[in-house]
């Protein structure tokens, strides 16, 4: 259960990316970036970024746009992710994925379109022009080669092939962790603070961003599709590596306790308090539940 102080950061967030949908001026296109933008999810990574800035002391409202923004960037992922030429899936967030109820061309064009939002509404962080050219460096390296879109790359070189654990753990911090890291470096730039938060902050995403994957692996073969909202069973299908297939059920739950440890224990090592940010490890109690 998130902090009562970071659920309400929801409907800001919502309300800036629907700001942002209403001045489109392709409706077709609108259509096709509100449907996946809207259809639900978690928010956790925008949550994630807002948590740190309130945290130590910054203006959420300034924050908001690069919170929205990197939603953009989380859920044009997904649209392409779910690609035939991807994963080929059906289902995203319980409903049709873009590329079935828009056709596939129109669902690469909102991908691309809620990617150069997620600039744009980056861009009107109200911040200094150091520090927004700070977290533009972070956004783009997080969503480019060196990130996200290095780490898709692994994930289908990998279908087949018995990865280790080690290439496992690269092509899992690329493909999921930037864009967690990423959230959280965002919101620590924003607040401007000190060197040794921001690497126990770094501590706490990157052990996050581990566990949020190990139990999506462990979610794939123990929940339905109506559960996840989502194709079931579709990495075995697939033939993808994941923690489970590599080490077992027992195995990959232990392997994400640990990471649950480590993040807790980065978290211990800030200069303040943060219950907004340790509220989100129990995002895994209300998984196994």
């Amino acid at each position: 259960m998130l902090d009562p102080r970071t659920q309400a950061y929801l409907p800001q967030i919502k309300a800036t990316l629907e700001a942002y949908l209403q001045d489109l001026l392709v409706p077709a296109l609108a259509k096709a970036m509100r449907y996946s933008l809207m259809a639900g999810g978690k928010r956790l990574r925008p949550l994630l970024l807002l948590a740190v800035v309130d945290t130590f002391g910054g203006e959420v409202a300034q924050a908001l746009p690069a919170a929205a923004g990197i939603e953009c960037l989380h859920t044009y992922s997904l649209i392409h992710d779910d690609l035939p030429a991807m994963d080929n899936d059906d289902l995203r967030r319980g409903h049709p994925t873009s590329h079935k109820q828009f056709g596939e061309a129109l669902a690469i064009l909102a991908g691309d379109g809620l990617q150069s939002a997620a600039f744009e509404l980056l861009g009107q962080t109200q911040t200094s022009p150091a520090q927004l050219q700070a977290c533009l460096q972070v956004f783009a390296q997080a969503v480019g080669a060196n990130g996200m879109v290095g780490g898709q790359v692994l994930d289908m070189q990998g279908e087949g092939q018995h990865l280790t654990l080690a290439q496992l753990k690269q092509l899992h911090a690329l493909k999921t962790g930037a864009l967690i890291e990423a959230a959280v470096h965002l919101g620590a730039i924003l607040a401007a603070i000190s060197a040794a938060d921001l690497d126990a902050l770094q501590r706490f995403a990157a052990a996050f961003g581990i566990a949020f994957q190990i139990q999506d692996d462990i979610n794939d073969v123990t929940k339905t599709s109506a559960e996840l909202g989502k194709t079931a069973n579709k990495d075995v299908s697939e033939h993808k590596n994941t923690y489970p297939g590599l080490l077992g059920l027992p195995q990959a739950q232990a392997a994400m306790a640990e990471q649950l440890q480590l993040a807790q224990t980065a978290l211990m090592q800030l200069s303040r308090p943060a219950p907004q940010l340790a509220a989100f490890l129990t995002y895994f109690d209300k998984e196994k539940a």
